[in-house]
């Protein structure tokens, strides 16, 4: 089983009563998630977005730019959550994923990935390093960084906050 890198975008009273509940809050996303899966929703307006296993590449690239956020992880804990899949989720407030979005734009996913090969990731280590091994293109690295941007920028224009897991 893999790790995928989930995301939920969640109004400021949805990521409140998400804190104070998040078997509520795993509900909600549950059925946000089934409902676009079934419609096909383009990340720009998706209220739920993974990057498959994109997510550790993501974080090294990120780093490597001295990102201001988390926005791999998260930032904040959600105290007494269980497990969403691989531990707890985390969450970014909106004030948060508003920096965010203004850091994503001013990135491009060629940017992102420039100067650094799939033998770079495989000797990090980073996660899933047998498919930087194999030599997996960038280009799957792009492709999810390319879908998380608009997902972003969406969650900052309608002032929501991000709550974020591994699955």
């Amino acid at each position: 089983m893999s790790m995928i890198g989930e995301y939920a975008r969640v109004t400021p009273a949805e990521l409140d009563r998400a804190v104070r509940d998040p078997e509520w809050a795993l509900r909600l996303v549950g059925r946000r998630m089934d409902a676009e899966a079934a419609r096909g929703t383009p990340p720009a307006k998706a209220r739920c977005l993974d990057v498959d296993q994109a997510w550790g590449a993501l974080g090294f690239l990120l780093a490597r730019a001295a990102f201001p956020v988390d926005i791999v992880h998260g930032e904040d804990a959600i105290e007494d959550a269980e497990d969403w899949g691989y531990g707890p989720p985390r969450f970014l407030t909106p004030d948060r994923v508003r920096l965010a979005a203004k850091a994503l734009d001013q990135i491009s996913a060629e940017d992102l990935t420039s100067g650094v090969t799939p033998e770079d990731l495989a000797g990090a280590r980073v996660y899933p390093a047998l498919i930087w091994e194999r030599g997996q293109s960038l280009d799957y690295v792009r492709h999810h960084y390319a879908r998380l941007c608009p997902f972003f920028r969406t969650a900052a224009d309608a002032g929501d906050g991000v709550l974020i897991w591994l699955g």
